[in-house]
Formats: structure tokens, sequence, C-alpha cells
């Protein structure tokens, strides 16, 4: 896998939640790893994978931009995407933060295994 390829999965991941709430959902039942965690802002942590793909079917994002994605290979298996983020939902004042993914290589291909977001 290519650095881009790692990229596109953040993409895909990004276009999916300024979609519907279904391709949400239907994204991240297929790209999560068995075992996941998240840690978002105002010190939720999840780590129920169910619970993250439900909590994936919220309001859909209106615009969003990746900045600056950068990928490192810890180990031959695993990818670690880090890049800033400026997005907006209808109505809401704009987001922007740090964001971290974590992609651990699998038989069946690339899964996320941890995201973490930091606002800005």
């Amino acid at each position: 896998m290519t650095r881009n390829d790692v990229i596109d999965i953040e993409r895909q991941g990004w276009r999916a939640l300024s979609s519907t709430p279904e391709a949400a959902t239907e994204f991240y039942e297929r790209i999560l790893d068995r075992t996941v965690v998240m840690l978002l802002p105002g010190g939720m942590t999840l780590d129920d994978r169910a619970a993250i793909v439900k909590a994936m079917a919220g309001r859909p994002w209106s615009s969003h931009e990746l900045q600056e994605p950068r990928v490192s290979h810890p180990t031959p298996d695993t990818a670690l995407v880090t890049y800033g983020v400026l997005a907006r939902r209808e109505g809401d004042p704009p987001y922007s933060a740090l964001m971290s993914s974590l992609y651990v290589r699998r038989p069946d291909g690339w899964r996320l295994a941890f995201h973490q977001q930091t606002p800005r």
C-alpha cells in the first residue's frame, strides 16, 4: 500500500461522513478493526465497535478539507495517518482539529484500529 492509498481511506471516510448516515455506517462497519479505540473531543472514549459504528450515523458534514496529510509506517503492517482538518456542518461554527488514525493490515485489507481528534 502506498502513502496515497492510506490517505485515500481517510478521504473515503470523510466523504461517507459528508453524505448520508447510512453511507457513514456502511463505511465504518467495513473499515473498523475488530478491536478499535477512538478518543474524541470532550474526553469521550469509544471502545465498543458497535457503538462507534452507530455514532457515525450523526448529522453529515457539509464540507471538509484535509490539511497536510502524512503517513508513517511504524511497522510493515501498520500505517499512521496524521493531518489537520477544517470541517463545517450547516448552522454550526467551523470545526478545526488535528487527526490521527492508525491502520492495521489484516488478511482482508487495512482496518482502522485507533483514531484521535485534538481540537485546535
